[in-house]
């Protein structure tokens, strides 16, 4: 099968991402040739293609997509061809066609369309992680979730407010607010905000938040430190605003002895029962309506540097989706 893949030589700007033309082989064993109907735009591709997240070059970019099983290999029994599904997985997506091991693909149900399980899959998959998982609160517990109005913060969210948290969000700009509240945020301000912390504060009766689920990075951690209750917890999980680095544990006990955390994704997914049992949940919930996917703007897949350098510019809201 013919397939138009980017790939990268050298890490930079979005001018580094080139496209190349490949014959795709027959799926070997255990894997699937996997054709892509939409491919999921994350922050972690620009970390790939900047190389603050190390690869060998070259390489390929994008991590999730959803399409149409092709072809599968020797020993694969649980895909057939014409069946859809979803992956995410290492550097790769930015594709028309794919080959995956069979362990890295996942069945999408009737009740989520293609586009849907790229635009939300592996952001979703982080937020399932997160409110489940890595820091879960109980119903009447505050959270606080900067760049509320992203991709991930939207789905952030939602989820939180399914279980009954009660969330203050924050965005980088006026036009952002409504999408958070409508998300389901109780309060939004605005990350700039010289009071954020006090504001933060005050919503809270001057306890702060049991948890600050951060994906913003160096920009947000030190409103997260102030925001924060007496032995609450702040989550780590982007580095959209470059690395949180030289922490000084002691600011942690100088803010109340709280309790900080550098999660990944892929060490909550990382056996293959958990990661089966996180997609049903993710699926289960954006089935059912109680999670809502925007995606709020789409790009033809050729168009992958444009995309990068919105999205690092805060032009972007909700999901984005790149399509070949």
């Amino acid at each position: 099968m013919r397939a138009t893949q980017a790939f990268i030589e050298t890490t930079g700007g979005p001018e580094v991402i080139r496209w190349k033309e490949v014959d795709l082989p027959a799926p070997g064993p255990g894997e699937v040739l996997l054709r892509h109907d939409a491919i999921g735009l994350n922050f972690i591709d620009t970390y790939f293609r900047t190389g603050l997240y190390p690869a060998q070059l070259p390489t390929g970019l994008g991590m999730e997509a959803a399409g149409v099983v092709e072809a599968v290999g020797e020993g694969v029994t649980r895909f057939a061809p014409g069946q859809r599904a979803a992956s995410f997985s290492g550097p790769g997506a930015y594709a028309t066609a794919r080959i995956l091991r069979d362990a890295d693909l996942f069945p999408l149900p009737d009740s989520v369309d293609s586009r849907t399980a790229a635009a939300v899959f592996l952001k979703g998959a982080t937020v399932e992680a997160l409110a489940e998982r890595c820091a879960p609160l109980d119903p009447g517990e505050w959270a606080l979730v900067p760049a509320a109005a992203g991709g991930v913060g939207l789905l952030l969210v939602q989820w939180l407010v399914a279980r009954g948290v009660r969330v203050i969000g924050t965005v980088g700009s006026a036009d952002k607010v409504s999408l958070a509240t409508q998300a389901g945020a109780e309060t939004v301000f605005l990350s700039g905000d010289a009071d954020l912390c006090a504001k933060v504060r005050e919503a809270t009766d001057g306890v702060g938040v049991a948890v600050s689920y951060d994906g913003v990075g160096a920009a947000t951690w030190e409103a997260s430190l102030k925001s924060v209750r007496r032995r609450g917890m702040i989550v780590s999980f982007g580095n959209a605003s470059g690395p949180v680095t030289g922490v000084n544990l002691g600011a942690l006990a100088q803010n109340g002895s709280l309790f900080a955390t550098r999660m990944t994704l892929f060490d909550y997914w990382r056996e293959p029962a958990e990661a089966q049992a996180g997609a049903a949940k993710l699926w289960q919930m954006v089935g059912s309506g109680k999670l809502k996917v925007t995606i709020g703007q789409t790009y033809p897949l050729l168009d992958a540097a444009q995309a990068h350098r919105d999205l690092e510019a805060r032009k972007t809201k909700g999901s984005t989706l790149l399509l070949p």
